[in-house]
């Protein structure tokens, strides 16, 4: 991979819904229109709605460009990272970029909350893929979960999905994080599903907490009532697994360096297979470097139920 270090361009990273995603961070961290009770980013540092070129464009476009002749492979580029990309203004400079370079799908993972902008539904409209988040069904929960600035209105958030899910000629996917005891509750549910039918996405994605929340009371969702609670979806409805998928120690490499590592953990925790699946390390090398970053303090552990969790230190304000 060569000595560059990369500012922008992250990964690829294990997803559960992506496979390999190379990310694109385009949002200083922990930049967000919301604060959610579960983000594994930790507490937003700039609760802001305005939209601005947070990163260079042709920077981003340049780093991309060195990642892919690099040889990396992925599913997907998805433009994620340490906030909410859909606040960067050169959004749609840089799809266009990007499909100028690659034949590989783009996707872009948001919380929807600009959606009812029309220039961000007209800058996500050359998207392969859009994720937007709906994780509350009327505006009472949604100022709980999420946590919005407070020019985000609930009813202009659902308009928003609503326009964008009808205009768009991708692939939209829906996805709904439940939280115990909060939002993971039948009559929530049955009001987030009711929103989810008007919205009329490709599929509901039906996840609950798996990494170390903001709040401690933000928990996971029992595996059964997960079940029970995605059927009350009248679409097609995906639960979202877990646990990450495993990396074949046959086609582990040993290219990534210790940066790579640190350039992942700081947009996301992740476990030790994780970072052997994303970076394509052999489980044994990811573990022998995770012990030396953790001895130079770089990163610190976190269980999460029994999953050890790997974070870049200093990034959690």
């Amino acid at each position: 991979m060569g000595s560059t270090v990369f500012k922008y361009v992250y990964g690829p990273v294990p997803s559960r819904r992506l496979g390999r995603s190379l990310g694109l961070d385009l949002i200083p961290f922990k930049t967000c229109s919301y604060n959610c009770i579960y983000c594994q980013l930790g507490n937003t540092t700039d609760l802001t709605i305005e939209r601005r070129n947070y990163v260079p464009a042709d920077d981003v476009l340049a780093e991309l460009k060195e990642k892919l002749a690099s040889g990396i492979t992925c599913d997907y580029i998805s433009l994620a990272g340490s906030g909410e990309p859909t606040l960067c203004a050169s959004t749609g400079k840089l799809i266009a970029g990007i499909k100028e370079m690659t034949d590989i799908p783009i996707s872009v993972i948001t919380n929807g909350a600009l959606l009812y902008l029309p220039e961000v539904r007209r800058e996500l409209k050359r998207a392969d893929l859009v994720i937007p988040s709906l994780d509350a069904g009327d505006a009472a929960l949604f100022d709980y979960v999420n946590r919005p600035h407070p020019d985000i209105v609930f009813e202009r958030v659902v308009e928003g999905l609503i326009a964008f899910a009808g205009d768009f000629s991708g692939r939209l996917l829906l996805e709904v994080l439940l939280v115990s005891g909060v939002s993971g509750l039948g009559d929530e549910v049955k009001n987030i599903a009711a929103l989810a039918e008007k919205i009329r996405p490709e599929k509901v994605q039906l996840g609950t907490v798996t990494r170390p929340a903001l709040e401690d009371f933000a928990c996971a969702v029992k595996p059964e009532q997960m079940k029970k609670l995605a059927g009350l979806f009248t679409g097609k409805v995906e639960l979202l697994p877990n646990d990450q998928p495993v990396v074949s120690v046959l086609d582990a490499t040993s290219e990534a360096t210790d940066a790579d590592i640190l350039n992942l953990l700081a947009r996301r925790p992740c476990s030790l297979e994780g970072i052997a699946q994303g970076l394509n390390l052999h489980p044994h090398d990811a573990a022998k470097r995770l012990k030396k970053l953790l001895g130079e303090r770089h990163i610190n552990s976190h269980r999460n139920g029994r999953t050890v969790f790997y974070k870049r230190s200093g990034r959690n304000g």
